[in-house]
């Protein structure tokens, strides 16, 4: 009897093992982005560092005519920048390789501008590949801003332009970048301008948009292309750091090109809910009033990062956060000094997920009892690849998270397993206080890569949050609750 009791229990083992394997995850929706852009996303923060002759001039834009010399820092050191950049946390550096004065910090071939005919160093300077070795040492990635408007070279506003400036893309990323475990140089994102002014002969080029695209596909595969439309991430429509409320990763760019020809600002800012392309946001956004170093100028404060933390990684976008180095060639002791204080801000706030000290429960698992690879308490682990979702025709559930003692917090944030795409268009949030009182808390349309909502201090023995409105099952990969003692502006 024993022995069939025994047989019967392994059977039934087997069989719950197979049910529970055959249960499919759900496909893919929609646009979806690349391992390259999955990677890029979950960097968060980045340094942008513009550097070149304006920083000696005091202007934004040089008009390409600022003699070689100019540049002259007195003290470079790119290591420096890259071990404030590691510091602070922050998952790469962008250089200004080249802005719209055509002056290159590299030894271009294909230009007279350039760090070679300068005295810096006798002429025998490079900034990139400073740079190059710098984020290697750090660990961390390096990508470039070559801006396609150059307002010193004689051909730019004629078709033979558009050459010199495949040759000086080729320039770039053939020999530039973080090396990787094999020796090889690699730029993670190629950032393009859109601008297109009046060269040394007062014409406007005709940028060749699918010539430069290619140059960087072919030299730089893995790198994430910026511009206003792409085609690895696009501008969020504004330099004050904000990324829309309801913010699509999602872009129609058919038809569009940088700059002009870009579809307007409020598109960029939102994204489009049926964009056929995954062209995420990056919010890119000084540190101090200017791109370049002025010596008057002074960095944000502390609350006005924490803002903007919100205001762009809290609302599914990248945040390219620009410090300019000094003079010097150095990253200004007030300047790091605040990143630090940043990157310290942030760890204390997000250091303690008191959702992790609840109990979850969802309304619908996919696969049901069957589901466990899709159970609502992967919502709390720190594992990117697992997540909660649901039977596909279920777009409507609801996650309840039940404390024993009672949670106070003021951020709520929510993840999307972006692999398989966006899905959610609009959720809402209540909780139960400690007197068993329901409050409807917040809403939120998008939640993308992450979302997170400032909410009212409030405690609660339990919090519900139900997704209102999804284009396909949801699929959440994790919840947190927080507390931000920091900010001045709660909400």
């Amino acid at each position: 009897m024993k022995e069939k009791i025994a047989k019967l229990l392994i059977i039934l083992h087997i069989f719950l093992f197979a049910a529970c394997k055959n249960i499919a995850p759900p496909e893919p929706f929609g646009a979806c982005p690349t391992p390259q852009q999955v990677a890029w996303q979950r960097m968060e923060i980045i340094m942008f560092c513009h550097f070149g002759p304006n920083t000696f001039s005091g202007a934004e834009w040089g008009d390409g005519t600022e003699a070689e010399d100019l540049f002259n820092p007195t003290a470079l050191d790119c290591r420096q920048w890259a071990t404030v950049a590691r510091q602070a946390g922050m998952g790469g550096i962008i250089v200004t390789a080249k802005h719209h004065d055509g002056f290159c910090l590299w030894p271009n071939p294909h230009s007279t501008h350039t760090v070679a005919q300068s005295s810096w160093h006798d002429g025998k300077g490079d900034v990139l590949r400073e740079l190059s070795d710098a984020c290697t040492e750090a660990g961390i990635a390096m990508g470039v801003y070559v801006s396609p408007w150059d307002r010193n070279a004689p051909t730019y506003g004629s078709e033979a332009y558009n050459e010199t400036f495949r040759l000086t893309l080729e320039s770039v990323l053939s020999q530039y970048g973080a090396s990787d475990s094999k020796g090889r140089r690699r730029i993670f994102e190629q950032w393009f301008d859109g601008a297109n002014g009046e060269g040394p002969n007062g014409k406007r080029q005709t940028y060749d948009w699918p010539l430069f695209n290619a140059t960087v596909a072919r030299l730089q595969p893995d790198a994430v292309i910026f511009s206003d439309v792409g085609p690895g991430c696009r501008w969020v429509g504004n330099e004050s750091g904000e990324a829309g409320e309801t913010c699509f990763s999602t872009l129609n760019s058919d038809g569009f090109t940088p700059g002009a020809g870009s579809p307007g600002t409020v598109i960029l800012n939102r994204g489009d809910r049926d964009g056929q392309h995954w062209i995420p946001a990056e919010t890119d956004v000084s540190i101090r009033p200017g791109w370049f170093w002025h010596e008057n100028e002074r960095p944000k404060s502390l609350d006005e990062l924490l803002h903007i933390y919100y205001t762009s990684v809290g609302r599914n976008s990248l945040l390219l956060l620009n410090v300019p180095p000094d003079r010097r060639g150095l990253i200004a002791t007030e300047d790091s000094i605040r990143l630090l204080e940043f990157r310290g801000a942030l760890d204390s706030i997000f250091s303690t997920d008191l959702a992790q000290k609840g109990v979850i429960d969802a309304s619908n698992t996919r696969g049901g009892w069957r589901g466990k690879a899709f159970r609502a308490s992967n919502l709390l682990d720190s594992d990117f690849d697992s997540y909660w979702t649901t039977d596909d025709s279920v777009l409507t559930p609801v996650l309840t998270l039940t404390f024993e003692q009672p949670a106070t917090f003021n951020r709520v944030m929510l993840q999307e397993y972006i692999p398989l795409g966006q899905r959610i268009e609009k959720f809402c949030i209540a909780y139960t206080d400690t007197d068993g009182r329901r409050h409807r808390l917040t809403e939120g349309t998008t939640v993308g890569y992450k979302r997170i909502l400032l909410t009212p201090t409030v405690t609660a023995r339990q919090v519900q949050i139900k997704i209102e409105k999804s284009m396909a099952c949801p699929v959440l990969n994790r919840i947190g609750l927080f507390m931000d003692e920091i900010t001045n502006t709660k909400q």
